[in-house]
């Protein structure tokens, strides 16, 4: 049940994702990077934030939830224990790219707090109805699609398991948490279903977003992919956001109320399938 962890590591020291290498900047030029991590048949969950040096945060979630006694370290008191842990270690400016530097500047210069912007949307779906002065490939930069990573899993026995890692929003204030490190909003898992979310980090924490999958299941008896339907419909309001999902029947399911999302899927058989669009 490892695996989970290992490809959210995996995406985390690529620069091209919002998480580990190549995270948002804040307001004032560095990074401050956050996961989770749960086990769902004993409900075992860890989860850091605010990370400045830790190379790869779900590394440390995990350690949080194996050896420490705690579900949630933040800040100075991760750093701390990462280093305790032997967690590998490098200086804020490893996640920094020339990239994100630009980026940042943009924002400054436009006043705004942007989400990632590698995924090209449609105004009608992910406009925030305000016009912006950044354009990318000829659209505003605010109709850009996050790059949050994470993984859910089932195995053999049904087990669930869920993770989450990103670098939050670009020109954030120092001190931002958002979704992905709390249990219930970006991430969760269950004798049910592994859950993990993207995108507006504010209106996923109002939305409860990952644990609502699993209590419609639960108290509405839906099946995998309504659960994911109806909480993309019903718990997001005005916000912008996706998420991926299992169940314990090895169902994989996922929703988003953009025109893309970035996902894929594998199973021990061999089958393989990588998506963006509707």
């Amino acid at each position: 049940m490892g695996g989970w962890a290992i490809a959210v590591r995996e995406l985390e020291t690529d620069p091209f994702f919002n998480s580990g290498r190549g995270s948002a900047l804040t307001a004032k030029g560095t990074v401050e990077m956050e996961a989770s991590i749960m086990d769902g048949p004993k409900r075992r969950c860890g989860a850091v934030s605010g990370l400045t040096t830790v190379k790869n945060p779900v590394s440390l979630a995990r350690l949080v939830m194996e050896k420490s006694p705690h579900s949630y370290l933040a800040f100075s008191g991760a750093e701390d224990f990462a280093r305790q842990q032997g967690v590998e270690v490098v200086d804020n400016e490893y996640f920094i790219t020339e990239d994100n530097v630009g980026m940042l500047k943009l924002a400054k210069e436009a006043n705004t707090i942007l989400f990632d912007y590698r995924i090209p949307l449609g105004l009608e779906s992910c406009s925030a109805g305000v016009e912006s002065p950044l354009v990318m490939n000829g659209l505003p930069i605010r109709v850009y699609a996050p790059e949050t990573v994470g993984c859910v899993v089932v195995d053999s026995q049904g087990r669930c398991a869920a993770a989450t890692s990103t670098g939050g929003l670009m020109n954030k204030m120092t001190g931002r948490i958002g979704d992905s490190p709390l249990i219930g909003a970006g991430t969760y898992a269950c004798n049910l279903c592994g859950v993990s979310c993207t995108g507006e980090g504010e209106a996923i924490i109002r939305g409860t977003l990952a644990r609502e999958v699993a209590a419609v299941m639960e108290y509405k008896g839906l099946g995998l992919q309504d659960a994911v339907d109806f909480v993309i419909k019903e718990r997001l309001d005005d916000g912008k956001a996706g998420l991926i999902a299992v169940s314990n029947k090895g169902e994989v399911a996922y929703g988003f109320n953009c025109m893309g999302m970035f996902r894929g899927c594998a199973t021990e058989d061999g089958f393989m399938e990588v998506e963006i669009w509707e």
